[in-house]
C-alpha cells in the first residue's frame, strides 16, 4: 500500500520546522565590491556538533510523478545545505520526528533562485531534481563518527501532484 502526497510552493513559513529556504531579501544587507554587489548577509545558521564545514557538488538524476518516497534519512551531528547550480527545481521531502522516527512527511517544491538549508537531526527525503537532472552544491559536516540515519517506510509515500496552492 502507498499513501499519497501533494508537493506545495516552498515558502519560509512552511519550511521553517524543518530548515531554512535560502533567497535573497527584497533589499540586500550591505552593498559591497565597489557598489556593484548586494549582499544577503547570514541567510541561514550551520551546526554541527563536531567537524568543519564542507563543500560538495552533487549532479543527480531528475526525478518524475508519481514519485515514490519509501526512504528518508537525517543527519545528526550537522546541519546540510543544497544550493542548485542550474536553477532546476528539487521536491523536498521533510518529515517530523515522532519519538526518534519520522512522522507524516510534507512534500514541497522549490523555486528558481531558492536554496534550503536543513537544520540537524531532520528528517528529510533524498535529493530529488524535478523534471530534469541537476546540480547543487551542498555545504555540510566533514568529521568522524556517524551522520546519517536512514529510515525506510514499511508503505511508501507517493507524491502524486505539485499545487501551486502554498496552503494544501
Amino acid at each position: 500500500m502507498s499513501r499519497a502526497l501533494i508537493a506545495r510552493p516552498l515558502t519560509a513559513e512552511a519550511f521553517a520546522p524543518f530548515g531554512d529556504v535560502l533567497v535573497p531579501k527584497a533589499q540586500p544587507d550591505k552593498i559591497i565590491n565597489q557598489g556593484k554587489c548586494g549582499r544577503h548577509h547570514d541567510l541561514a545558521q550551520l551546526d554541527f556538533a563536531q567537524g568543519r564545514a564542507g563543500i560538495s557538488l552533487f549532479v543527480s538524476e531528475a526525478r518524475h510523478l508519481p514519485y515514490t518516497v519509501d526512504l528518508v534519512e537525517r543527519h545528526p551531528e550537522g546541519s546540510q545545505a543544497f544550493v542548485p547550480l542550474d536553477g532546476v527545481p528539487m521536491i523536498v521531502i521533510v518529515a517530523p520526528d515522532v519519538g526518534g522516527t519520522p512522522g507524516t512527511p510534507l512534500a514541497f517544491l522549490s523555486q528558481p533562485g531558492q536554496s534550503i538549508n536543513l537544520h540537524r537531526g531532520v528528517w528529510h527525503g533524498v535529493l530529488a531534481p524535478f523534471e530534469a537532472p541537476g546540480q547543487y552544491i551542498v555545504v555540510d559536516r566533514i568529521g568522524d563518527g556517524t551522520n546519517l540515519e536512514e529510515h525506510w517506510f514499511d508503505d511508501p509515500w507517493i507524491v502524486t501532484e505539485i499545487t501551486l496552492d502554498a496552503e494544501n
